[in-house]
């Protein structure tokens, strides 16, 4: 963010109000009410005068994408530079004014004081230029006033209009002129339009083809749902056999061709112990969000083109929209509304691109798209299945670990707009001059990987070895779904040190910490247990307890789960008892709510969630077809935050997926006396295949 001026990021009213601008958005996660809590502090203002503005190309900072568990980490610092230097530029004119040392001058509850001299920044706001570059360092330098905004948990800015209904969602827009636009997909990935019954349309629609990209455009939404169901009846496809078989994905993630990437190997394997072996997997998982995705786009009379979207990148977004129209970047504007949550990489910036060409047929009108239930559950981007083999040596003498190989197959986890060198929008594969729409690649390891995120285990074994092997050829769509490739290598490295607990006659929990040197770790691992009474067994029939644990990507949050579950006609978790370490707390209600919404989440991932699909076709495109968690079915969760005030924040949003599943998974084996589920999810038929195998 070095250069970028600091009215960037903020701005004073005459009346004192403070107008703050992130790169991060909102997507259900409380970042705009935290980051809120960071700017209020570094100003010395009560929260209240802090005004969070959307986030947008043409007035905000680009702080690339709202992903990763990384918005506190890194977009709260960078906003703190800005407010420390915003607040040093105001001392600096109160003392010029007062002809006294900036040190002299005090800020609280937003007034600027030196013994009876006062003033306020709304008094002062004509006469200080924010339009300086921001310095990174402004805040190593900034007085530590505290002002108590942090650490508390400040109610969230975005629940009130939600929770009332009244309009908050992109759903909800309605700007001057608006139409309303829909696109049929195609049945398969891999069909291509032959022709459809133009005669049988309403001639007030507008049709859209671009090769086999087909849409309308209608003045309201009926008509525009209309038109849609009369495309879908008569258009034909030329359709052909081009997905793996579902139900074995380990050969089909095996098979090739790769990427091979090897993490540094430590040590030498002993020449001696006892050798065990497993294999794990995870099928595709769907976003399955409550809402489909949508977009608006207006092509405007002076040239330009604006975009209204729920993406989690919207400078990338407008990089991906301008390269694939031939446009230059300052053409196009695009700017945050609120989606109804998000996970990763959903089909947003597809919308989004939707409604770009859309409104191209109907310049200066905007068009509103949103995608049905069927689309968002066949045609967003995956979370890529996956396999893993895992294998170690115990020494027969003192029970501990003294060889780990960890080796893992997958799909790439990264195919946002920009990223493996295209723009990466749906419909741009479609066209009848074709976008690139390459297989999902993976984030550098520096930056946490993504199929191999989390497959180093924190354990310190004298000897490891793990390797990752990405598919580069993928007639699947993956990319980002909540902690990418560490919710199933979690699942595997936390099941299989179960599974050598077993082996070594060792409690799970003891097991584990006699291979952890990080305190923090220990820590987290040690309150998690005696939070849920570990060493007793669940209070109910058929119970089982199990254990999960993980540092997020190996540098953020440390995350356990203690799970209890039911094993009895069907798999029921009961309770999550989860403790977590996230550095320095912004907002405890935050933290809190993320955990368990990742939480829950994972629960519904482990126990229920698969995409299904037959050689041809995506089947799973409703609840039926790919069930989620019931309200009923959702476990009591209890979160304790383990606290360091003194060490950098870092994010909580997908710390407890991968611990999550491996504490079901093991609480399910603890449950059947040992009988171990190792591809997920855990219905009752693959526990009766195991019972049975």
């Amino acid at each position: 963010m070095t250069g970028a001026p600091v009215s960037r990021h903020v701005t004073v009213g005459p009346d004192g109000t403070i107008e703050v601008r992130v790169g991060k958005v909102e997507i259900g996660q409380g970042i705009v009410t935290a980051l809120s809590q960071i700017a209020a502090d570094t100003l010395g203002v009560p929260p209240e005068r802090i005004r969070m503005l959307p986030a947008s190309t043409r007035y905000g900072p680009n702080e690339g994408f709202t992903a990763g568990s990384l918005s506190i980490a890194t977009s709260g610092p960078a906003l703190r530079a800005a407010c420390a230097q915003a607040r040093a530029l105001f001392v600096a004119e109160a003392a010029r004014r007062w002809e006294v040392g900036p040190g002299m001058i005090t800020v609280r509850d937003g007034r600027l004081s030196c013994g009876d001299l006062t003033t306020s920044y709304g008094e002062l706001a004509e006469s200080v230029d924010l339009g300086v570059p921001v310095d990174p360092d402004a805040a190593a330098g900034a007085p530590a006033e505290p002002t108590g905004q942090i650490g508390g948990s400040l109610p969230r800015l975005d629940l009130p209009a939600k929770v009332a209904g009244r309009p908050a969602y992109l759903h909800d827009l309605r700007l001057p002129g608006q139409l309303f636009g829909r696109v049929l997909r195609p049945p398969s990935p891999g069909a291509r339009l032959l022709r459809y019954g133009a005669s049988r349309l309403d001639p007030q629609v507008t049709v859209v083809r671009d090769g086999s990209f087909l849409g309308v455009v209608a003045a309201d939404e009926a008509a525009a749902t209309r038109a849609l169901a009369t495309l879908r009846d008569t258009a034909e496809w030329d359709e052909r056999d081009t997905l793996p078989d579902e139900n074995d994905l380990h050969a089909y993630l095996r098979s090739g061709p790769h990427r091979t990437i090897e993490t540094p190997t430590v040590g030498e394997p002993p020449a001696t112990g006892r050798r065990l072996r497993a294999r794990y997997g995870r099928p595709f998982i769907a976003h399955a969000s409550m809402a489909p995705s949508c977009a608006a786009a207006r092509w405007n009379d002076d040239g330009t083109l604006s975009v209204w979207t729920h993406s989690q990148g919207i400078h990338p977004l407008r990089t991906a929209i301008a390269g694939s129209l031939g446009l230059e970047e300052s053409r196009v504007h695009v700017d945050h509304v609120d989606g109804a949550g998000c996970y990763g990489h959903n089909a947003a910036d597809d919308a989004a691109f939707d409604a770009v060409l859309l409104a191209r047929a109907v310049p200066g009108r905007p068009v509103l798209v949103q995608w049905t239930r069927q689309d968002e559950l066949t045609w967003a981007p995956f979370g890529s299945a996956m396999s893993a083999d895992v294998s170690a040596t115990l020494d027969e003498a003192t029970g501990r670990v003294t060889s780990w190989e960890y080796e893992l197959w997958s799909q790439g986890h990264a195919a946002r707009p920009g990223f493996a060198g295209a723009p990466g929008l749906l419909a741009g594969a479609y066209l009848e001059n074709p976008l690139a729409l390459p297989a999902a690649a993976d984030p550098p390891l520096e930056r946490g990987g993504g199929s191999l995120r989390n497959a180093v285990p924190i354990y310190a074994f004298p000897h490891r070895r793990v390797t990752g092997h990405r598919l580069l050829e993928t007639p699947i769509r993956s990319s980002a779904l909540r902690s990418l490739g560490a919710f199933m290598n979690v699942f595997a490295i936390e099941s299989f040190m179960d599974e050598l607990a077993g082996a070594a006659g060792a409690d799970p929990l003891e097991f584990r910490l006699a291979h952890l040197t990080d305190d923090r770790a220990r820590a987290v691992l040690e309150r998690a247990a005696e939070a849920a009474g570990w060493g007793t067994p669940p209070p109910f029939e058929d119970g089982g307890r199990g254990l999960g644990f993980a540092q997020y990507k190996n540098a953020g949050a440390y995350c356990a789960v203690v799970a209890d579950v039911e094993a009895g006609r069907r798999i029921r978790a009961r309770r999550l008892t989860i403790a977590v370490d996230v550095g320095r707390v912004v907002n405890p209600d935050g933290v809190r709510n993320q955990i368990e919404g990742g939480a829950v989440q994972a629960t519904s991932w482990t126990l229920k969630e698969r995409v299904r699909f037959d050689r041809r076709r995506i089947t799973s495109g409703d609840w039926e077809s790919y069930p989620i968690l019931r309200f009923s079915e959702t476990p009591h969760v209890t979160v304790d935050i383990v606290e360091h005030p003194g060490t950098p924040s870092v994010g909580a949003g997908e710390a407890a997926q991968g611990p999550t599943a491996a504490a079901l998974a093991n609480a399910v084996a603890d449950a059947l006396d040992g009988v171990r589920v190792r591809d997920l999810p855990l219905t009752p038929e693959a526990v009766m295949d195991a019972i049975n195998g």
